[in-house]
């Protein structure tokens, strides 16, 4: 869904956004992500502020079981034409800079707003749960699922000569 930034009138645009949200390898969600926008500009400026909730499919970091999460977010944004970053030579964005973004052309793409703020909100690590146990490193074994009967004292073979000397040492 595109919005044409010159249409933004005075006292602003409200949007109603609902949308299954198909990214392969980016985001994958259940249903649809449900936004409640609203849109304010002052001359090149657009405010964007409302909530976006929707269900997504991720994959747990420690043991790669796939798991759903359900995502409730509050934005306030202040988005930018791009031409205004490209006349500088660095720019370097600052702490109080992390809800200003930056638009090319004359359409904002709703869309892509909605899908970037639910990739910013997963965590850089998702748990299925705070409890996972994880993946044996030496069977793979699901330890969440199974017990496994590995071996765990395996040394690093880089470690071996330590562990020679320790054993000298004895």
């Amino acid at each position: 869904m595109k919005i044409n930034i010159i249409e933004i009138e005075e006292e602003g645009i409200d949007i109603d956004f609902s949308e299954t949200l198909h990214e392969p390898g980016v985001i994958d969600s259940v249903g649809d992500v449900v936004a409640h926008l609203h849109l304010d500009r002052q001359l090149n400026e657009v405010f964007v502020s409302g909530d976006i909730k929707g269900e997504i499919r991720l994959h747990c970091s420690r043991c790669l079981t796939p798991f759903q999460r359900y995502i409730e977010l509050d934005i306030n944004l202040t988005y930018l034409p791009i031409e205004e970053i490209n006349k500088m030579e660095t720019y370097e964005i600052k702490d109080d800079e992390s809800n200003i973004s930056y638009y090319r052309g004359e359409q904002l793409d709703i869309t892509e707003i909605v899908q970037e703020q639910l990739i910013l909100s997963i965590p850089m690590k998702p748990l299925c749960d705070e409890e996972c146990k994880g993946l044996c490193p030496v069977c793979g074994a699901n330890l969440n699922i199974q017990k496994c009967t590995c071996k765990k004292e395996e040394v690093d073979p880089r470690l071996s000569i330590l562990k020679r000397l320790l054993e000298r040492k004895e």
